[in-house]
């Protein structure tokens, strides 16, 4: 089993040029484990986990409605927005500026064989980061992410998360509001979920601004803990 994975910042980086540098990982990983099937070889698959900051952009899963985005095309570009659909799970979500987006593209055969396992790992991740700055992370059940005050009138999601899996290699990931602009989630029914509201960090702990690399650091100090992992820092792609 390969425990080692390529990080890269990305900095921020447009949504559409993110996903076809994820698709270009994730292609090489199952390429490789289709020529080790084929020709009964052992070469170690790669693990990725790309932190990135987008511009303003909504993105639609395969189970998704287009109903939940609640403005047109016109309205979208006068708030210098995107909209995709996209082949994760899950409704919609939006991405922007002040939010760590990261896409861990993993080949779970070097780490455990269980998606529902992977989801949790990943909402457990930034529950123990929250856990670090005093805030109570939970899950909602049936919904997946990560939640404040669940069970209660104030339920807040601080966290979204979809992921796409295909032989047993991931991508796409989880959506972390740090900083957020939370008026742009007022533009749709964030995951379908039409009685919930949406939060960032910033907000919860009352600050104007939250230091983003900090929080970086703590994401993967945990990732490397719950995947018995070991992250390798690699210069970000031009």
């Amino acid at each position: 089993m390969n425990k080692k994975v390529q990080l890269q910042d990305l900095g921020r980086k447009d949504y559409k040029e993110t996903w076809d540098y994820q698709e270009v990982l994730f292609k090489e990983i199952v390429d490789l484990k289709i020529k080790n099937r084929r020709e009964g070889t052992e070469l170690p698959t790669p693990n990725h986990f790309l932190f990135v900051e987008h511009p303003h952009v909504f993105t639609l899963g395969k189970s998704g409605d287009e109903d939940n985005l609640l403005i047109d095309e016109e309205a979208l570009a006068e708030k210098g927005a995107k909209f995709y659909k996209i082949n994760r799970g899950g409704d919609i979500t939006y991405h922007g500026p002040g939010q760590i987006v990261g896409y861990p593209i993993l080949d779970l055969d070097n780490f455990f064989t269980d998606i529902h396992k992977y989801l949790r790992f990943l909402e457990e991740m930034v529950i123990l980061t929250l856990a670090e700055y005093g805030l109570k992370g939970q899950r909602s059940e049936g919904e997946t992410g990560v939640w404040l005050d669940v069970g209660t009138p104030f339920a807040r999601k601080i966290c979204a998360m979809g992921v796409r899996a295909s032989r047993w290699v991931t991508m796409h990931g989880f959506a972390f509001n740090i900083n957020a602009d939370l008026g742009y989630f007022d533009l749709m029914i964030p995951c379908g979920i039409k009685d919930k509201a949406v939060t960032s960090l910033n907000v919860e702990l009352g600050k104007k601004e939250v230091e983003m690399n900090e929080v970086k650091q703590k994401l993967l100090e945990h990732f490397e803990t719950l995947f018995e992992a070991q992250t390798i820092k690699l210069k970000a792609m031009a």
